[in-house]
């Protein structure tokens, strides 16, 4: 049986209040003598104490036990699912792969976990690991946490019904999910089956941009981030609480759900988002503007304007731009870029680059659209707006190459042929 959403509240990073039991929360205080309803005060902290108070993320937890109620941490091998992001030379070539496959063997969304590229690591406390999923049962009597970042998951195909210790977030495809590093969460698979992306971040905390010229409102709108109500399991039996610590997966025998918290209050939640909400902004003159008017969500570096982490993404929207090349241009670029699809086409490829796959293009490797695009567009009446429409893609844009792990380097849905797409591109000049 799975645990019930009790609806949601609205803005991000707010200072939040939720209780599924009247009375829980104490009313001038953290941690009375005495917590109401027998429950134990639990503080969950995802920043340094000493953090500015801008900065400073934590949430106080109302639970029936307390989280260090488990037995002992053993190793548990997920080969596939891992930090790895290998030592040896990355080569500079564009790569694309096709979705990942479906499991022939039952699977639950940890099983599912396919490590596709990365950089830093979690000790570093400063980088990104990339993963896709696809899963075919449901975490029962299984619950994980990840101690080593935040994590941001993408569905492309079948909903996720998420139960965490805040509360309950049920995301489909076209929106995200957010779930703040250490908290604990089972996944659900209400279609029977799923596929999507995950963005392991272990740097800052991810964070709306600044908007500076575009003004007070745009892009992606706070009040549209949705977090969830308290809701909470009270059973007991024999279960598994599965962390990954540094790269690795560990496992413990737990005899109760993890997910018993009564009530919250704080700032450090998981939310969800829907990518369909967000205020696109374009030109209305000349020009392709650069991607970053797509930013979503980024975890800034320790360098004023560059990211450890930009969640950007391309969804309908006019194209009106006169005298331009309206479609992503050729570029290559100081930052490294890994992009999925979520849904429909990519203005900037014809063919190949389908639902559920996905590309690298680390720094300084030129890329661009496709030879197909690139006459269409040439040729296009500008005169009459373009409309883009039912399409989804994305991109996950470091400062650090992306490095790509062996397994995705020599997996078998991995494209070979991807610089074809290029290779058509004529010669057009002339004296």
């Amino acid at each position: 049986m799975s645990m019930e959403s009790n609806g949601y509240q609205s803005g991000f990073g707010n200072e939040f209040a939720s209780e599924a039991l009247p009375g829980t929360l104490p009313v001038g205080r953290n941690s009375p003598q005495r917590v109401a309803h027998g429950l134990y005060a639990e503080q969950l902290s995802g920043t340094a104490f000493t953090a500015p108070r801008a900065e400073n993320r934590r949430s106080w937890l109302y639970r029936i036990r307390p989280a260090a109620m488990h037995g002992r941490f053993e190793r548990l091998e997920q080969p596939r699912f891992h930090n790895d992001f290998g030592d040896g030379p990355v080569s500079p070539d564009q790569m694309r792969w096709d979705p990942l496959p479906m499991p022939t063997a039952p699977a639950d969304f940890v099983d599912g976990l396919f490590t596709m590229a990365g950089n830093g690591s979690p000790a570093a406390q400063s980088g990104i690991g990339i993963h896709l999923y696809a899963a075919n049962r449901d975490m029962d009597g299984r619950y994980f946490h990840d101690a080593d970042g935040e994590l941001l998951i993408l569905p492309q195909q079948g909903r996720l019904h998420i139960a965490t210790e805040f509360g309950v977030l049920d995301v489909e495809p076209q929106e995200i999910a957010v779930i703040p590093r250490g908290v604990r969460f089972q996944v659900k698979l209400p279609d029977g089956e799923a596929r999507g992306y995950v963005c392991e971040n272990f740097g800052a905390l991810l964070r709306l941009p600044d908007l500076g010229p575009i003004g007070s409102n745009g892009l992606a709108n706070p009040r549209d981030f949705l977090t969830p109500n308290a809701a909470f399991e009270d059973v007991e039996g024999d279960f598994e609480l599965v962390a990954k610590f540094q790269g690795h997966l560990w496992r413990a025998d737990i005899g109760h759900s993890p997910l018993d918290v009564v009530g919250w209050h704080g700032n450090y939640a998981p939310c969800k988002y829907d990518l369909r909400r967000f205020n696109t902004i374009g030109s209305i003159s000349f020009d392709h503007p650069d991607p970053s008017i797509f930013l979503v969500l980024h975890s800034p570096s320790d360098t004023p304007g560059t990211s450890n982490l930009d969640f950007v993404i391309f969804p309908p929207r006019w194209l009106v731009a006169q005298d331009t090349f309206r479609p992503p241009w050729f570029h290559r670029n100081i930052a490294s870029e890994f992009m999925g699809l979520v849904h429909g086409a990519y203005d900037a490829k014809a063919g190949g680059f389908v639902p559920g796959g996905a590309s690298l293009h680390n720094s300084m490797t030129g890329h661009g659209p496709d030879a197909a695009t690139f006459e269409k567009a040439s040729a296009a009446d500008l005169s009459k707006p373009d409309v883009i429409i039912d399409t989804m893609a994305f991109m996950f844009e470091s400062r650090a190459v992306i490095r790509p792990a062996r397994q995705a380097v020599d997996a078998d849905h991995r494209q070979h042929d991807y610089q074809a797409c290029w290779a058509g591109l004529r010669r057009h000049f002339s004296l």
